[in-house]
């Protein structure tokens, strides 16, 4: 299986790791799904507006919500990921090359958001790379069975994951 995720402690930088991975991978002339994330700080609030651009040339979709300056809860906005998951599922077939979702999140561990998508391009065997925070690695453990990988958080070890990956699947084919 090739499952892996990544996990870094500053905040935004898995989002810019996978971002740069999508940016490099297409510039070899790799064919993408997926979402990557970009983070926007909202003055005067410790939220930031978050948008994912489908790849590889598809819509930006903001996928946050203002919920005020003081607010404390999650600003992720359950219908505008949705709106990700439907544009993303459609482009895994058998010719992706690497699927990439910005993040194994709660709405993943709770068995909804891009958690089917994952398992299609699995089943096709398509490469899959997550970005993972420690919340919610326990059910990312149950969901992978265990077959997920970590990669160290730098370009140059995904991209050597992938070559790995890519080679693999030449090989069967």
């Amino acid at each position: 299986m090739h499952f892996a995720y990544v996990t870094t402690s500053d905040r935004g930088a898995t989002d810019r790791l996978l971002a740069d991975v999508a940016q490099r991978a297409l510039a070899r002339g790799l064919n993408l799904s997926g979402v990557v994330q970009t983070n926007t700080p909202r003055p005067k609030s410790h939220h930031c507006d978050m948008d994912v651009q489908v790849l590889p040339d598809g819509p930006v979709i903001r996928i946050s919500q203002d919920l005020g300056a003081n607010a404390r809860g999650c600003a992720l906005d359950p219908e505008a990921l949705e709106r990700a998951v439907h544009a993303v599922a459609p482009t895994v077939t058998q010719d992706t090359d690497l699927l990439i979702i910005n993040k194994f999140g709660k709405h993943e561990a709770e068995g909804r958001g891009f958690r089917e998508t994952i398992a299609q391009a699995l089943a096709l065997d398509v490469p899959v790379l997550v970005g993972l925070n420690a919340l919610n690695a326990p059910a990312f453990e149950a969901f992978t069975g265990g077959e997920g990988g970590a990669l160290t958080p730098d370009v140059e070890a995904v991209e050597a994951w992938l070559s790995t990956c890519l080679q693999e699947r030449r090989s069967v084919a």
